[in-house]
């Protein structure tokens, strides 16, 4: 099993949130929402407006996101979904813990999970692979398509073929 953490659309409540939990994808567990512990760019660009974190370390806000328990069938599915390696490159990152997921008093006494604030790694889909105009383009430190920022997302179903 890996650790995964999901900053944009695969997020709850986002549009492609219900990928994480069809099981012909693989197996997902939600296990925390965190931050990660540097600043990084975190844009939106393409004519889908499709949210990228640029990986330029030191750049940008503290990235809000949620951690996920994935198997190898959903970890393959999502180097797939994020095109890796072309648009996206799958690698570790560090990650600080805001808050685990609700368990039961069952789960609790198998694993002991570490304080809120702890600092975690996990893997990540950033992109060093983007146009010379996206760093400078505004940065968000939490990823919502339904927000006002008049950019909306638009999902692999209805783009250009």
């Amino acid at each position: 099993m890996a650790r995964v953490f999901v900053y944009g659309t695969l997020k709850k409540g986002q549009p492609n949130y219900y990928r994480m939990f069809d099981s012909g994808n693989g197996q997902a567990e939600f296990l925390a929402s965190a931050v990660t512990e540097q600043k990084y760019p975190l844009v939106i660009a393409t004519k889908y407006n499709i949210p990228f974190l640029l990986n330029i370390p030191g750049q940008g806000h503290r990235v809000h996101g949620e951690i996920y328990k994935v198997d190898e069938r959903m970890l393959s599915f999502l180097d797939d979904f994020e095109s890796t390696p072309s648009m996206y490159q799958r690698h570790p990152i560090t990650l600080e813990v805001k808050e685990w997921a609700k368990r039961t008093e069952e789960e609790e006494e198998e694993e002991e999970r570490p304080s809120l604030g702890t600092i975690t790694e996990a893997f990540v889909y950033s992109t060093t692979t983007y146009q010379p105009d996206w760093p400078s383009r505004p940065c968000y430190e939490n990823y919502n398509a339904y927000a006002d920022h008049g950019l909306e997302y638009q999902i692999r179903e209805a783009r250009d073929k």
